[in-house]
């Protein structure tokens, strides 16, 4: 599995309009097979950085959802709601691995003096 980082640079001014912009996206990382774990808005501190997390099976499932949302309707509608309202500045595109001890949400296993 690989999971894509986005940090995006945000307008403050804009961050309702940036809110809309990422409800327009989970939907459609979820219609082209990959699982998407939310965005994470600024709450306290920085008022500038958001965060966005989702996941494929591999690398070349990425980029077929990449190739698909080129022609996509709805991806689209998104493209243009950002090319509108610029709600946000740029954005950092990191690729990570997770590393768990034994499978997805792998717990610690106990001390066995516990």
């Amino acid at each position: 599995m690989i999971t894509c980082y986005l940090r995006y640079e945000i307008s403050p001014l804009k961050a309702k309009e940036f809110e809309i912009y990422a409800k327009m996206w989970m939907p459609l990382v979820e219609k082209f097979g990959g699982t998407h774990h939310g965005y994470f808005l600024p709450h306290e501190g920085g008022d500038y950085v958001a965060i966005a997390l989702f996941s494929f099976p591999s690398l070349a499932d990425y980029e077929v959802y990449r190739s698909k949302t080129a022609s996509d309707p709805d991806c689209q509608k998104a493209i243009a709601y950002y090319l509108e309202t610029k709600c946000f500045l740029r954005h950092d595109r990191s690729f990570l691995r997770s590393l768990l001890e034994s499978g997805a949400g792998a717990r610690p296993k106990p001390d066995a003096d516990s």
